[in-house]
């Protein structure tokens, strides 16, 4: 994965539920077109696009997922259950997305997430819930059949690592 779509962990119960935060800023590439202001449309702000928050979401609950078995298995995201989002988020805003744990068995997990968004400004420190995602997940070396994938992780890189020894999981870290 080279596109990290959370910058920290903040809380984390094993099994049961991770919170990561993302920081939103306008050093970020994709900002720039999603919507430039321009002659027809001076007014235009940067909003961070839909997708990401869902792959925000993905990535928290991927990582609470995969560390029910120590990321000895290679998760991915199967299916989008569910995903509504009630307001845009600019730069200078910061995201908080909280992912539970459902269901977890050999083919896979099931969680449910909420999204919330603070400002930076000075009447704009308290977290406002903007979504709900609910995300499956497979475990991808019990669910294709036949076909053969790498000994290493590669979908749990080194970014992802660095993000939980950052936070203090580095047992989870280094299975």
């Amino acid at each position: 994965m080279r596109w990290m779509w959370i910058d920290q962990i903040v809380d984390f119960e094993a099994e049961s539920r991770m919170v990561a935060i993302k920081n939103v800023s306008l050093a970020e590439e994709h900002l720039h077109d999603h919507f430039a202001a321009d002659a027809k449309h001076p007014d235009a702000q940067p909003i961070m696009p839909a997708c990401f928050i869902v792959e925000g979401m993905a990535q928290t609950a991927g990582i609470l997922v995969g560390s029910v078995h120590r990321f000895r298995e290679k998760v991915i995201l199967a299916k989008v259950q569910k995903a509504v989002l009630h307001r845009e988020v600019s730069p200078g805003q910061t995201l908080r997305y909280t992912a539970t744990l459902d269901r977890i068995d050999t083919a896979g997990a099931a969680t449910t997430g909420t999204v919330e968004c603070r400002g930076h400004g000075p009447n704009d420190d308290s977290w406002q819930h903007i979504g709900d995602i609910e995300l499956m997940f497979s475990h991808i070396d019990q669910n294709i059949a036949g076909l053969k994938f790498p000994e290493e992780n590669f979908v749990f890189s080194d970014n992802f690592r660095t993000i939980l020894r950052a936070a203090g999981l580095e047992d989870l870290a280094e299975a």
